[in-house]
C-alpha cells in the first residue's frame, strides 16, 4: 500500500492558497540562491540586496511601482485572451507596435498641444496594438493557425520593425548617432503625481481595471468569454460568436499592451528608442499565470516581479550578477507557483495504516 495517497479536493483551498503562493515564492528564491552560490555569490547578501534594491526604500518602491506599470497593463490584456485559452504571447511585439503608433503621432504633429496631443497618441498606440494583435487573431480564426507560433513571431518583427524605424527614417539628426527619435515635446510627456516620480499612468492602470472587472462580470460578452474559456464546445452549442470574440480578445489585448508601449515611451523614456523593450511582455504573460488571470492579484504580482527586476538590477550593479538572472528568477517563480497549483485542486493524505498493512502482507508472505 502506499504510504500517501493524492485525493482531489472537494472544498476550494480557501486562505491556503496563500500559503502555498508565499511557499512557492520562498521555493524560488532558495533555488535562486543556489544558483548562485554555484556561480561564487554569496546567497544571503545577494538575497539581502535583492530586498533593499526592490523593495527597502521610498526610492525603490517607486521604482518598482514605475515598472510595474506596463507590465500590468500588459498582463490585463493577455488575461482576456488566457480567459478564451487563446494563448497570445505576442504581448512585447504588440507593446513595440504601441509605441511606435505614440511615436508616429508626436513625430507627425510635434506642435500640437497636451490636450490633443496626448489623447492622439493614445488612439494611434491603441489602434497601432489592436492591428498588430488582430493578424494572428485572422490567421487562426481563418486558416487554424497555432497562435501561439503566429504571436511569438510576430514579436520578433515587431522589434525588429521598430530597430529599423529608430536606426533609419525616424533616427535623430541630433542624437549622436545613437538609435533613438527625437526627445518628445513638453506637450507629448505625461505628467508626473504630485512631488513623485510616479506618472499618471497608475491612474489609467486602476481606471481599466475597473473597467475590465465590469467588462468581464456585468456584460454578455464578458459573460461569453469566459463561457467559452469553460468549455469550447458547449459555448458553440449556445450559438455563441466565437471566432468574433477571438478577434474581440486579441483585440483588447493589443489595445492594452499598445497603450503600455505609449506610456513607457511618454512618460519614462520621452522618446522611441530599443531600450523600452526590456521584456514586459514577457513578465506579463508570467504576471497573468501567477494571478490565475484575477485583477487584483496581477497588480500585486506585478508590482512583486517588477521590485524584483529593480533588485537584480542592483544585483547586476553591485556583484556583477548576469543581467539574465532577472529572467531565470522570473522562469523559477513562475514554475513553482504553477506547481503551486497542484494543491488547489488536489491534497496529499497519509496513509500509515494501509503501509503497515501492506508491509505486514509482505513479510507475512
Amino acid at each position: 500500500m502506499r504510504l500517501i495517497r493524492v485525493v482531489k479536493r472537494t472544498e476550494p483551498l480557501g486562505w491556503g492558497s496563500v500559503l502555498v503562493f508565499f511557499a512557492a515564492l520562498a521555493l524560488s528564491l532558495a533555488l535562486a540562491c543556489a544558483a548562485l552560490a554555484v556561480q561564487g555569490v554569496a546567497p544571503l547578501r545577494a538575497m539581502a540586496l535583492l530586498w533593499e534594491g526592490g523593495f527597502g526604500s521610498a526610492w525603490s518602491l517607486e521604482d518598482s511601482l514605475r515598472k510595474a506599470i506596463p507590465i500590468y497593463l500588459c498582463a490585463l490584456g493577455v488575461s482576456f485572451t488566457f480567459r478564451m485559452q487563446i494563448w497570445n504571447i505576442g504581448a512585447e511585439g504588440q507593446f513595440a507596435l504601441g509605441a511606435i503608433g505614440a511615436a508616429w503621432a508626436v513625430l507627425t504633429f510635434p506642435h500640437l498641444p497636451a490636450p490633443v496631443l496626448l489623447p492622439l497618441m493614445m488612439l494611434c498606440a491603441g489602434t497601432a496594438g489592436a492591428l498588430w494583435a488582430l493578424i494572428p487573431a485572422l490567421t487562426k480564426v481563418r486558416l487554424g493557425v497555432n497562435e501561439i507560433i503566429s504571436t511569438l513571431m510576430l514579436n520578433y518583427i515587431g522589434i525588429l520593425f521598430l530597430n529599423y524605424l529608430v536606426y533609419g527614417p525616424w533616427k535623430d539628426p541630433a542624437g549622436r548617432n545613437f538609435p533613438m527619435t527625437m526627445e518628445y515635446p513638453a506637450a507629448a510627456q505625461i505628467g508626473m503625481l504630485g512631488g513623485t516620480r510616479l506618472h499618471w499612468g497608475l491612474v489609467l492602470c486602476v481606471v481599466l481595471s475597473v473597467l475590465a472587472w465590469l467588462f468581464l462580470n456585468k456584460t454578455r460578452l464578458g459573460y461569453e468569454i469566459r463561457a467559452s474559456g469553460e468549455s469550447l464546445r458547449a459555448a458553440r452549442y449556445a450559438f455563441m460568436p466565437y471566432g468574433f470574440l477571438v478577434f474581440l480578445v486579441m483585440g483588447i489585448c493589443g489595445m492594452m499592451a499598445g497603450w503600455a508601449g505609449f506610456v513607457e515611451t511618454s512618460a519614462v523614456a520621452h522618446r522611441l528608442q530599443p531600450s523600452i523593450l526590456v521584456g514586459y511582455g514577457y513578465t506579463a504573460i508570467v504576471v497573468a499565470w501567477v494571478a490565475r488571470l484575477k485583477i487584483v492579484p496581477m497588480a500585486l504580482a506585478a508590482f512583486l516581479l517588477a521590485g524584483l527586476r529593480v533588485g537584480v538590477e542592483v544585483l547586476q550593479l553591485e556583484l556583477r550578477v548576469p543581467a539574465a538572472f532577472g529572467h531565470i528568477l522570473e522562469g523559477l517563480v513562475l514554475l513553482t507557483v504553477l506547481a503551486g497549483q497542484f494543491f488547489h485542486h488536489y491534497r496529499l493524505r497519509l496513509n500509515l495504516l494501509g503501509a503497515a498493512i501492506g508491509k505486514g502482507g509482505s513479510h507475512a508472505h
